[in-house]
């Protein structure tokens, strides 16, 4: 019965998460972001198609792995692009996702440490994903 309390308790946040990145996504928004990061992608080289992977991996895992897919089919699963997506996506955790789900259920409103170290964490996952992709 307390499972199920919990469900209730965390559909609601769940449930506009999904549909703020399906809007974010269909808004364009998204390409927009791609393009002002494309510059410092460049300089850290990482592949312009990667980088909607490692924006979206921020907020929720299906989303990243739909863009995965997307790279798959276009660029192949071993190219530069594909492999390093891969090792993005399981070196790095959602964590606004994450946060949004885990406090809200127990309650906490001030994350700002938490924040910080989680976005600290996905950003030298991902910097240490990159260095890797090229070995």
């Amino acid at each position: 019965m307390d499972g199920f309390k919990i469900v209730l308790e965390i559909a609601p946040t769940l449930i506009a998460l999904f549909f703020a990145i399906q809007i974010f996504r269909s808004s364009g928004a998204l390409d927009l972001i791609v393009r002002f990061l494309t510059p410092m992608g460049k300089l850290l080289k990482i592949p312009k198609e990667v980088l909607p992977v490692i924006f979206a991996k921020l907020f929720s895992s299906s989303a990243a792995t739909g863009f995965l897919l997307d790279i798959y089919k276009t660029s192949g699963p071993d190219s530069l692009a594909g492999f390093m997506s891969s090792v993005i996506l399981s070196s790095t955790e959602t964590c606004f996702y994450t946060l949004s789900m885990y406090y809200s259920v127990v309650g906490i409103k001030k994350i700002r440490y938490t924040l910080t170290g989680a976005l600290l964490a996905v950003f030298v996952g991902t910097f240490i994903s990159v260095f890797i992709s090229y070995f």
